[in-house]
């Protein structure tokens, strides 16, 4: 059960996060945080927020997922005084990197991480914008698993909870500040 407060901060965020019916086609509605993005609170709100929502003892380094994970991870990063993992699309990373292709609705994509960005044991807080279906996050963390960490938390701004993204993650600890629960 969330607190006053989680409620309070999932509300203010709520409120500048813009819906937009029928993007990129009906019966979608897209939520777009660059309405948050360019509200200084709201932004700062959003990342102090996401901070929280795993102890710093429980993790060593912070993974962001292309493209909007790394506007989270960073600042979640540094204000933690933790180090910073790219997770990018491939022939993005100029180092030697390994891959983990994925199913989405129809077809397959692909991620990439360097290949010494996460040490054998090294505990990671993985972070994006949107919890969805869950794809992309599972592989993320295939992908720190491949490397020998340990993921020790999953922390989303928002969760779309009607697609059921979470049962696809159901082995990680996930947190989410947001939550819409139908389209």
């Amino acid at each position: 059960m969330p607190s006053t407060a989680d409620t309070e901060i999932a509300s203010k965020l709520k409120s500048l996060i813009r819906s937009v019916p029928d993007f990129p086609k009906p019966p979608i509605v897209f939520r777009d945080i660059t309405t948050l993005l360019i509200d200084p609170d709201g932004l700062k709100l959003a990342c102090a927020a996401m901070a929280c929502a795993f102890s710093p003892d429980s993790f060593d380094i912070v993974l962001g997922t292309e493209s909007r994970g790394f506007i989270f991870g960073t600042p979640i990063a540094c204000q933690l005084n933790r180090g910073f993992v790219l997770v990018r699309k491939p022939g993005k990373l100029p180092g030697v990197t390994i891959s983990q292709e994925y199913s989405l609705e129809y077809g397959t994509d692909k991620l990439e991480i360097h290949a010494d960005a996460i040490k054998p044991g090294q505990r990671v807080l993985l972070v994006d914008d949107l919890l969805a279906t869950g794809g992309t996050m599972k592989a993320c963390c295939q992908l720190v698993e491949r490397l020998g960490g340990t993921v020790a938390g999953i922390v989303f701004l928002i969760e779309l909870s009607f697609l059921n993204g979470r049962e696809v993650l159901k082995d990680y600890p996930i947190k989410s500040i947001v939550a819409y629960d139908s389209e």
